[in-house]
């Protein structure tokens, strides 16, 4: 066990277990590859019932690149198919004379159509316009091959010739891209044929979405903030464990977590992997209680009891530091000291449903600790008691049928539905959501 520096603002001391690290790394997947070609060559037109406003059209088939010479100011769009993640290669060669100046490339990368029409330099979002997936790139010496060394996720991929010379044009023997994943497909199993269509339309994207996603580590998205956040974790395991049954990636990114707290033990709300694991100076009162859950559900997927008991204690941890949150009626403390995510509706009080992410999760770790006899088992069954008890006594209103939250005493679907899952309320007792009766 070390405790280094870390290089963030806020001057946090990580707390890194070099085993846990070192379990991790050892985890570390070996890619699957695939070589992918583009299916067509297409335009993106004005469409004002499509999404985004723009509707693609196929203009000719992928021979055509090979066929057609390009100079400056000519451009193409590429359309792959289908959502892809990985590294292009481009191999292009002059036409014409002996090329007398470098040849400029300008690419652009594109999950959905507008991204391939609509210049990047419009752009006036929030999020930084780094992650918007555009090179230019100049060869000056051709024949080529090009190598991207950028990973990428798309589906679209517009070429244009910024310039070459008044001399020479070029084609393209070849654009492909190597895809990467580690997530293998021939887990999967297939849906009866009797299966609505629209159901197996949606498994399909819902499952390509995952394997996408499963690179080194369960990554929040393969386009944008490639980390391990634990909150998409969650999730992105229990899918795993009905598709991919991939244990050993959702074990890499567990010890990772425990890998590298700070320095009060507690789990970041994501984790950035390269060059080496670093916790991100984020941590949030539900996505740190995860962790128990995540464990939880793996140990039921995957029955390795070794993992539980290394990983045990950094679970036990995050309800202790959950756990000092309470004030003296046994409710979470809401004030301006604390984060809790739950939405990412900013107005959304926390409270009420980070008492049920508590006790819900306290109940995940409950049941490991009778199930494997731990010395925890007590103790958690009578705080988990009074906790619940507090949340019915002081959250839940009678009169609405509705748990409220916070001083304004605010109802939320997240209050609701977090407190079902806790199984808050006594079997006899039910709260209403959306005027039903659950």
């Amino acid at each position: 066990m070390s405790e280094v520096p870390s290089m963030q603002k806020t001057k946090m001391i990580i707390k890194k277990n070099d085993k846990f690290i070192k379990i991790a790394e050892s985890l570390k997947p070996k890619l699957i590859k695939d070589k992918v070609y583009p299916k067509q060559i297409v335009d993106v037109i004005r469409d004002k019932d499509a999404i985004h406003g723009w509707k693609v059209v196929k203009v000719s088939e992928i021979d055509t690149i090979k066929k057609e010479a390009y100079g400056k100011s000519d451009s193409f769009i590429l359309d792959f198919g289908d959502h892809e993640v990985g590294y292009l290669t481009i191999k292009v060669r002059p036409v014409g004379s002996p090329p007398d100046a470098p040849l400029r490339l300008k690419l652009s990368f594109g999950e959905m159509p507008v991204e391939v029409k609509e210049p990047f330099s419009e752009y006036k979002g929030w999020i930084s316009s780094s992650w918007l997936q555009e090179e230019v790139i100049n060869v000056d010496i051709l024949p080529a091959e090009l190598k991207l060394p950028r990973r990428y996720s798309f589906r679209y991929l517009k070429v244009e010739v910024v310039d070459t010379s008044q001399k020479y044009k070029v084609s393209f023997d070849e654009i492909y891209c190597t895809t990467v994943t580690s997530a293998d497909v021939s887990k999967v199993k297939k849906l009866p044929e009797t299966l609505d269509k629209e159901l197996q339309i949606i498994d399909k994207i819902s499952i390509k979405t995952l394997q996408d996603c499963m690179q080194d580590v369960f990554e929040d998205g393969p386009k944008r903030d490639r980390r391990l956040w634990i909150g998409d974790l969650r999730l992105q395991a229990a899918a795993n464990y009905k598709t991919f049954k991939n244990y050993d990636l959702v074990k890499r990114c567990l010890y990772l977590f425990a890998g590298v707290t700070n320095e009060n033990g507690q789990v970041s709300a994501c984790i950035f992997t390269e060059p080496e694991p670093i916790p991100d100076d984020t941590f949030l009162y539900d996505y740190s209680l995860f962790f128990v859950d995540i464990l939880y559900n793996y140990y039921k997927a995957s029955k390795d009891i070794k993992v539980i008991k290394d990983l045990w204690p950094t679970a036990v941890r995050q309800i202790e530091i959950a756990l000092e949150r309470l004030d003296e009626n046994n409710i979470v403390k809401d004030d301006e000291t604390w984060w809790a995510f739950i939405d990412w509706n900013e107005k959304l009080n926390k409270q009420a449903p980070a008492q049920a992410v508590l006790i819900y999760c306290m109940k995940r770790a409950l049941a490991l600790a009778e199930e494997l006899n731990l010395k925890e088992k007590d103790f958690l069954k009578k705080k988990i008691d009074e906790i619940s008890e507090a949340a019915v006594k002081h959250l839940y209103d009678k009169e609405q049928g509705f748990f409220v939250s916070g001083k304004e005493k605010s109802v939320s679907w997240a209050a609701q539905v977090w407190m079902v899952l806790a199984e808050v309320l006594p079997k006899e007792k039910k709260c209403r959501v959306n005027g039903k009766i659950i």
